[in-house]
């Protein structure tokens, strides 16, 4: 018995399938291309951040520098701060760290420069141990990583001043909220840890523990971009099938 062999599809409907499967392939090899150019940028900014963290502890920036800081030209910087703690107005921001949930401590410190920069002193486990550590008085040298504010608050959870419960590292609400004179720069700054971690930590270190910031930046980009090319490469066998059964068909009709 002879194989039925279907008719020849029309030159409308060839060329809709054509520009079918060219517009999914050309999205597919852009979605590609995008993926790669992110992944440049992506292990650029790692090595940018990596060359700040290890650098030599410099100034940070001052109130004339305010408006050009950014992530791209200061996020993580390495810097050095000298001047007087504000008593009184430490604020809890809850984290979740290696340590476990509890809280940054944040401290003003009134630099000798004149104005003010919100310090995160360190993670605390809870209310009680933020409490029984204030900063300590007299002249204070703070070396850390310069961070950029977090306005508005955490992952589904705003901010709430009045209630001084505080969701993310927002340093103009929290300097408004704690009424703090002068300039207040627009970053702030983890401190690094004064002491290292016993090795079992049930026993309490010297609260607040600093040097906890989290310096890692997902880089799937290529395992993307691989992923959208094998795509295109699928839409191109795809196409190819359906051109070869074309050319079957008319094949037969003749």
């Amino acid at each position: 018995m002879a194989t039925s062999v279907k008719a020849p599809r029309s030159s409308f409907v060839l060329g809709l399938i054509g520009a079918v499967f060219l517009a999914l392939f050309a999205g597919l090899i852009a979605l590609g291309a995008w993926q790669v150019q992110r992944l440049g940028w992506k292990r650029d900014l790692i090595q940018r951040v990596e060359s700040r963290v290890h650098a030599e502890p410099g100034d940070p920036p001052a109130p004339a520098q305010w408006p050009g800081v950014s992530a791209a030209s200061d996020e993580y910087r390495h810097v050095r701060l000298r001047g007087r703690w504000l008593p009184g107005a430490d604020t809890r921001v809850q984290a979740v760290t290696d340590l476990g949930p509890g809280f940054w401590l944040l401290s003003p410190l009134r630099t000798d420069a004149g104005y003010t920069v919100l310090v995160n002193r360190g993670y605390v486990p809870d209310a009680r141990a933020a409490q029984s550590a204030p900063p300590p008085p007299g002249e204070a040298v703070v070396t850390g990583l310069l961070r950029l504010s977090e306005p508005g608050g955490g992952f589904l959870r705003d901010n709430q001043p009045w209630q001084d419960r505080w969701f993310s590292r927002d340093v103009a609400a929290i300097a408004a909220a704690r009424k703090l004179d002068g300039a207040v720069a627009p970053y702030f700054v983890d401190a690094e840890r004064a002491a290292p971690l016993p090795g079992d930590l049930r026993t309490a270190p010297q609260w607040p523990v600093g040097g906890l910031t989290v310096i890692k930046f997902p880089d799937h980009h290529l395992q993307y971009a691989l992923t959208w090319f094998a795509l295109a490469l699928m839409v191109l066998w795809a196409g190819w099938r359906v051109w070869r059964e074309e050319a079957r068909r008319r094949a037969a009709a003749a």
